[in-house]
């Protein structure tokens, strides 16, 4: 069970009151809309991201130098959003899959696996209307760690990707979703926006909830590139559709 630590000034938006985080490894300015894959979201014909309207919202400010802590998205249009970590597995099919659904999905990338497999992650990016997010170099587990080991882990990753990927992230996810009062720090002072949880996950093919037997409106879903990316990716796309919801870009309502 992941609780929000008592007495963090942070800006929780929409936080459930009890949330246990699906599991995470090993098993969680306004920017313009990013480009639609041709194929639209699951179930839905449209030309674009928002069939049912474009978003102005912002996350929470940054307050008392951290960076605000984000478990969902408080909205009333049927949006849902994926996230993928890690990277570890490079599948093949990646790329098509998203083409073909236009999920939009964060890529909370490692460069500890990026590192050999920039071409792989870059055409992604390029090509699906993905945004890049980081999740540290090394993927430890944060919390509890002195604050100078935090910044570099989420600082050097994100120095590393704008080298190497042209990319830098401004959405940062910590490992195993654990954190403390120093992440949250060091997560602004290395530029983040965002701490970025969860309520939902997909494993081995399988959506698991953290409330409710249903995806809901403003949810974010976990999912990793591993050797069953096919079958959670899929998952998630039936389920979205299943519970009439679109995925959109997260970073769009996260400005």
């Amino acid at each position: 069970m992941k609780r929000v630590v008592a007495g963090l000034a942070v800006a929780v938006l929409a936080l459930t009151a009890c949330s246990t985080g699906g599991p995470d490894e090993p098993g969680p300015g306004t920017s313009q809309p990013n480009p639609a894959p041709q194929g639209g979201s699951p179930g839905v014909k449209t030309s674009g991201p928002y069939p049912f309207g474009t978003v102005q919202q912002k996350a929470p400010p940054i307050e008392n130098g951290q960076v605000p802590l984000i478990r969902r998205i408080t909205t009333d249009k049927p949006y849902v959003f994926l996230t993928m970590d890690d990277g570890a597995v490079q599948d093949p099919d990646a790329l098509k899959l998203m083409q073909q659904n236009g999920t939009h999905p964060v890529l909370f990338l490692n460069q500890k696996y990026v590192k050999g497999h920039e071409a792989y992650f870059k055409q992604i990016l390029d090509a699906t209307g993905a945004t890049l997010g980081d999740h540290t170099v090394n993927h430890p587990n944060l919390k509890g760690k002195p604050y100078e080991f935090q910044r570099k882990e989420i600082c050097d990753d994100a120095d590393d990707f704008q080298k190497s990927l042209g990319i830098r992230p401004s959405l940062f996810r910590p490992p195993f979703g654990n954190y403390d009062q120093n992440t949250l720090k060091a997560a602004a002072a290395c530029g983040m926006r965002a701490s970025v949880l969860w309520t939902a996950a997909v494993n081995d093919g399988h959506v698991q909830f953290q409330v409710g037997d249903k995806l809901r409106p403003g949810d974010i879903v976990l999912m990793h590139f591993r050797k069953t990316f096919k079958e959670d990716y899929t998952a998630f796309v039936e389920q979205a559709k299943k519970d009439g919801l679109i995925p959109v870009p997260l970073a769009d309502f996260l400005g």
